[in-house]
């Protein structure tokens, strides 16, 4: 599983959703990519993101399976992470 997080210095919302993503990887095994919206322009770009932030796009066996945009909760972004690794024990097993 993989999640790539699109963030700005100058978004308060990407502050708040840090906090969680650091739990996140402290509780779960996750890839995860943090790409600047401004300083990555070339990169974030090929990820068609609109202008609200922070956007979270989680992948799975390298296919994009869920986006969530602008200020999520810990619980939101925990429940996409258990769907993920849900749906990839399924193909596994």
């Amino acid at each position: 599983m993989k999640l790539v997080k699109i963030g700005a210095l100058w978004c308060p919302a990407c502050l708040i959703v840090n906090k969680s993503i650091n739990i996140i990887k402290e509780n779960y095994n996750i890839d995860i990519v943090e790409y600047d919206y401004d300083f990555d322009e070339d990169i974030v770009k090929d990820y068609n993101v609109g202008d609200t932030l922070p956007v979270l796009i989680f992948f799975n066996n390298n296919n994009e399976y869920k986006r969530l945009i602008g200020e999520v909760s810990y619980n939101e972004i925990e429940n996409v992470v258990k769907e993920v690794m849900n749906s990839e024990s399924k193909k596994n097993n």
